[in-house]
């Protein structure tokens, strides 16, 4: 089944967290908190890691969520990762994945992948095209 949802950034709050090997690229950490809005409702907070160039808008995320809410109706919580790299125009390596045996509720036994997209207008978008045992 597919799910569709808007999400909202409530919040982004960057650590002192950060490797001791320089590289050319800075590599930072942040928590995250986000609102979701949709036939997947209710917040995430998330563990988000950066090799980003701000100026450049080049670099790789990767992201780890515990979600809290609803899908389709059907409350739980359950956790996603997800990755993407840009070279400042575009995204690509793009990986999301629903982690094996994190549901509780009636979101146990959840599985499957999904995406995120920020459209031009800055509206952000998360599916999940996922199944329940």
């Amino acid at each position: 089944m597919r799910a569709n949802a808007t999400f909202s950034v409530t919040a982004f709050v960057p650590t002192e967290l950060s490797p001791a090997v320089a590289t050319g690229v800075p590599v930072s950490v942040a928590t995250m908190e986000k609102a979701f809005d949709g036939e997947i409702s209710g917040r995430a907070a998330t563990l988000f890691t950066s090799a980003f160039d701000h100026e450049t808008g080049v670099g790789t995320y990767v992201a780890m969520e515990s979600f809290e809410g609803t899908v389709h109706g059907r409350s739980g919580a359950f956790n996603f990762a997800h990755s993407a790299t840009t070279t400042g125009t575009d995204r690509s390596g793009e990986h999301f994945v629903i982690v094996p045996g994190s549901g509780t509720g009636e979101l146990a036994g959840i599985t499957g992948t999904g995406g995120l997209t920020v459209e031009q207008d800055g509206t952000h978008r998360v599916w999940l095209d996922y199944e329940l045992s």
